[in-house]
């Protein structure tokens, strides 16, 4: 098993940037592929971004290309989220979440909130 902590969450207005973190214990944090999903009051859960477990490659949803990045340093089992030109829009809470298999995220953290005002 793996337990995740996520931290960065925050008000910022529109423009700004946040930038979440992941701290993952457990079992060995390089053997998960890592993602973000975000959800927005009233709405359903949604994929954010993943990672595979060497950091090499990442996938993104549409609605954040080109202003998010995530990345990961395995040596410090922590995932990032760098989240530039936020919208209000962007506001949700954001989970971290390991998956054994691509695709399947067995472990969600707690979520931290993240508020942009416009």
């Amino acid at each position: 098993q793996v337990q995740l902590v996520e931290s960065g969450g925050g008000l910022v207005q529109a423009g700004g940037s946040l930038r979440l973190s992941c701290a993952a214990s457990g079992r060995t944090f390089s053997s998960y592929v890592m993602g973000w999903f975000r959800q927005a009051p009233g709405k359903e859960r949604e994929f954010v971004a993943a990672i595979r477990r060497n950091g090499r490659s990442t996938y993104y949803a549409d609605a954040v290309k080109g202003r998010f990045t995530i990345s990961r340093d395995n040596a410090k089992n922590t995932m990032y989220l760098q989240m530039n030109s936020l919208k209000p829009e962007d506001t949700a809470v954001y989970y971290c979440a390991a998956a054994e298999s691509v695709g399947v995220y067995d472990y969600w953290g707690q979520g931290t909130q993240v508020t942009v005002s416009s």
